[in-house]
Formats: structure tokens, C-alpha cells, sequence
């Protein structure tokens, strides 16, 4: 339910926008990547009101280490990801810099509504900033990606409206029952819900990402696919995390940064280096260094699975 309201959500949203005359790269990189990040906000936020920290930023920092090393990796192997858009490479110094600015915040164990407010603040300043790319952007190759994604979704106003309406209302109400269950899996296991929140529930809000890159794949929309990620790591890291600690301000466990923040570091960067282009080679991220991101995330739920049973 989850993952299907997630995508009946985007699909009115982006036809809604589409009525309203915005641009299409203004809708993919706003609208579409804040319905697909729809799933990780909600549910940590309602983590974060039950007083589950642990679960919220689970969510957000394994949905971003499992969008970079499995999807990225998955959608690598099965066709090689070129990176032309100069929008995306724009994206991916400012994914890096703030995923060293969340580790500066975590230094202290803690994550204050200051810290909160400063997230935030970073992401309105980035989401203005996309608005004046949408604006100007209209011969990028992402954009020319994101006309063929909202020309595909076309529907009637009425139906679209319908469809933003049902999928936001089943989204939150599957969101709750997902932190309720994981929670509760968590208890029963006599395991940390930031363990569930790294793995189970950061793979299940993670479907809808999965599911449009491998559409973008098969359609040859190399830049949709990677930009779907890229936006989605913005989403997690800045809105996701700071609407949880300004909810609740959130304790964290020494692992979430030296051990998860490390991971997800190490994999922006190594994303950061695929998706640059080098001595005639143009930014790509090819079949074997997806590989690699796929095996880094074996290795990395794998030693989790071990922390568990240890």
C-alpha cells in the first residue's frame, strides 16, 4: 500500500503541476522527488512522535545507503548509467556537502531543533535554487528526461486531483501501520529499531525509487534514473531527517556515525566520483563499479545481520 500510494501520489501531484503550466524539470526535481521521498518523511516523522529516534534515522540514512549501493547499483549492472546532465552535476557536490554537514551534527550524540532548523533551512535554500534551474534548465538533457516521464502520466484535472488527494491520505495511513509493524518486528526481535530502520523499512520506503529508475532505464533515460536518486538523497538527508529531530529531538547512537554516516559518506563520494567525467571518459557509472555498490551493500546488511545475531 505503501509503495502503490507513493506512485498514485507523484502521478496526480506531477499531472496537477502539469495543468498548471510548470515545467517539467521544475516537476521532476521538485514534485517528483518529493513524492518519492513521500514514503521515508512520513514514516520517520511519525517515528519520531512515538519516540522511536532510532527508527527515523534509520530510515532516512539506510534509504539513502540502499538508493546509492542497490539501486544504483541494480540499475548500473543491468545497463551502464551516462551521466550528460549538467544539473546533476551540480547536485552531487551539494549531496556531498551536506552529507558532511549531517555528520558534523552528529558529533555531539545529538540532534537538536537548532539542528533541525539549520537542515530545513539548507533544504528551502536548495529547493530555491532548483526552482531557478527549473526555470532555466528547459535545454538539459534531465529536463528533456523529466517532459517524457509527465507526458506519460498525462490524465484529465479531475482525475489527477483525485489521485494526489487518495494517494497522500493512503500514504500516511500506510506509513503508520509500517512504523507500527517494524516497531513491533523490532520488539520481538529484541533488536534495535534503528537495525529495522536500516534495513527492512529503509528497503520498503525505498520501492518507489527503485521502480522509477528501472522505468527510466528501460526507456533509456539514463540522466531520470540517477537525478531520482540524487534528489531523493537531498530529500532524506535535509527534509526527512529535519522535520523527525524538529518534532522530537533525536538521541543518537555512536554507530549511527561510526558506522552508518561512514557508509553513506563513502558511497556519496564514490558516486560523486562515477558521476564526473575523467581524462575522455564521460561521467558514468558502468556495469562493474555497480557491481561494486551492489557487493558494498551486501557487505554492509550482511555485518548488520551479524551485529544482530552476534
Amino acid at each position: 500500500m505503501l509503495v502503490w500510494s507513493a506512485d498514485r501520489f507523484v502521478d496526480g501531484a506531477s499531472a496537477t503541476a502539469n495543468h498548471a503550466g510548470m515545467p517539467p524539470l521544475l516537476i521532476g526535481m521538485l514534485i517528483i522527488g518529493f513524492g518519492t521521498s513521500a514514503p521515508e518523511m512520513v514514516v520517520s516523522a511519525l517515528a519520531a512522535g512515538q519516540g522511536n529516534p532510532g527508527l527515523a534515522l534509520g530510515n532516512a540514512f539506510g534509504s539513502n545507503i540502499t538508493n546509492i549501493a542497490l539501486i544504483i547499483g541494480l540499475v548500473a549492472v543491468i545497463s551502464p548509467i551516462k551521466v550528460h546532465s549538467q544539473v546533476i552535476r551540480k547536485e552531487l557536490p551539494i549531496l556531498l556537502a551536506i552529507t558532511l554537514l549531517v555528520g558534523y551534527q552528529l558529533i555531539d550524540g545529538h540532534l537538536s531543533r537548532l539542528d533541525a532548523w539549520v537542515l530545513l533551512g539548507v533544504f528551502f535554500l536548495i529547493m530555491g535554487w532548483s526552482i531557478v534551474q527549473g526555470l532555466r534548465g528547459r535545454g538539459d538533457s534531465l529536463a528533456e528526461d523529466y517532459e517524457g516521464e509527465v507526458a506519460s502520466h498525462a490524465m484529465p484535472l479531475g482525475k489527477a486531483i483525485f489521485w494526489l488527494v487518495l494517494g497522500l491520505v493512503l500514504l500516511i495511513v500506510s506509513s503508520r501501520v509500517l512504523v507500527w509493524g517494524a516497531v513491533y518486528i523490532a520488539e520481538s526481535m529484541g533488536v534495535s529499531d534503528l537495525i529495522i530502520g536500516l534495513t527492512v523499512v529503509a528497503v520498503g520506503t525505498s520501492l518507489p525509487e527503485l521502480a522509477s529508475s528501472l522505468a527510466a532505464i528501460r526507456r533509456n533515460e539514463h540522466d531520470l534514473a540517477l537525478g531520482n536518486v540524487i534528489g531523493s538523497g537531498l530529500f532524506n538527508t535535509l527534509a526527512v531527517v529535519g522535520i523527525a529531530a524538529g518534532i522530537s529531538p533525536l538521541a543518537v547512537e555512536p554507530e549511527v556515525l561510526q558506522r552508518d554516516w561512514v557508509v553513506m559518506f563513502a558511497l556519496t563520494l564514490a558516486l560523486f566520483a562515477m558521476g564526473f567525467a575523467r581524462r575522455g571518459r564521460e561521467g558514468q557509472v558502468s556495469r562493474p563499479e555497480g557491481a561494486l555498490l551492489m557487493c558494498a551493500y551486501v557487505g554492509y546488511t550482511g555485518y548488520l545481520v551479524y551485529s544482530i545475531l552476534g
